[in-house]
């Protein structure tokens, strides 16, 4: 009698480019939808993946609405609670917050939601920079796992996942290809 062992690089496309692009247009009218003031709107891509997808929302946005929102983008190294001293640090990004926080609706954009540590980490961030008047947190996906009480206010696409798996989203403008993927390995570091 044998035992199976699944294989733990065994990978799943979850969604394709097509299914990608509507997802983000979605999410784009969703914004639009719940958010009155576009002038006083602003998108924070976390680096790095929430980056170009905070650009494609904010292409989106104005291609519907003729307006063009606030774009920065947050590196939230230095507020990360998960660095290990003697360990290979992260890469430093640079963060964009051009305008003023003051009285602006601030939508966090990043790729996937797991523990919620990364957006308490983009959080403090934005908030060391100024005060907006709200912050709204829009992800690709959604993985579950959360350690920390956040809830996103937009949302990709809901995909549970075990611990033992991991989604791996690429996009275009870093990986060459818009895809996202479910990985049958642990995320690093567990």
């Amino acid at each position: 009698m044998s035992t199976h062992v699944p294989d733990r690089t065994a990978v799943k496309t979850l969604l394709d480019a097509e299914a990608l692009a509507r997802t983000l247009s979605r999410i784009a009218h969703e914004i639009i939808e719940r958010n009155d003031v576009l002038s006083k709107l602003a998108l924070i891509g976390i680096h790095t993946r929430g980056v170009p997808i905070a650009e494609r929302l904010a292409t989106l946005i104005e291609e519907r609405t003729g307006e063009e929102v606030e774009l920065g983008a947050v590196d939230i190294t230095f507020h990360r609670d998960d660095t290990v001293p003697g360990e290979v640090q992260p890469v430093v990004h640079a963060t964009t917050l051009d305008f003023d926080l003051a009285g602006m609706t601030c939508v966090l954009v990043d790729d996937v939601l797991y523990t919620g540590r990364t957006i308490r980490a983009a959080i403090e961030t934005v908030f060391d920079r100024g005060r907006p008047a709200r912050v709204q947190l829009a992800v690709l996906v959604d993985r579950g796992h959360r350690e920390l009480p956040i809830r996103p206010d937009y949302v990709g696409k809901n995909l549970p996942t075990a611990r033992s798996e991991r989604i791996q989203v690429e996009l275009q403008e870093i990986d060459g290809s818009d895809r996202i993927l479910l990985v049958g390995a642990p995320e690093e570091g567990t």
